[in-house]
């Protein structure tokens, strides 16, 4: 049962298995980031800590929250 699970062992479903929300979580985590990468860059150039968090937002806001949206 553990083939293609992502993350085993959580109590939110009756299988106990995630695939489903991580890998949206990821899906939305890469369109955030394509986006908000190069402004970030472009960002950091001139204001160095407003760069990082923009870089830093689809790895601490985005993939956190459609992870824990989607409880299978």
């Amino acid at each position: 049962m553990a083939v293609g699970c992502v993350q085993c062992g959580t109590r939110r479903n009756p299988c106990r298995c995630k695939v489903v929300g991580p890998t949206l979580g990821f899906l939305a985590f890469a369109a955030a980031a394509v986006v908000e990468w190069p402004v970030g860059a472009l960002v950091y150039c001139f204001r160095h800590v407003k760069g990082r968090r923009i870089m830093g937002h689809p790895a601490r806001v985005v993939y956190p929250r459609v992870n824990r949206a989607i409880p299978i």
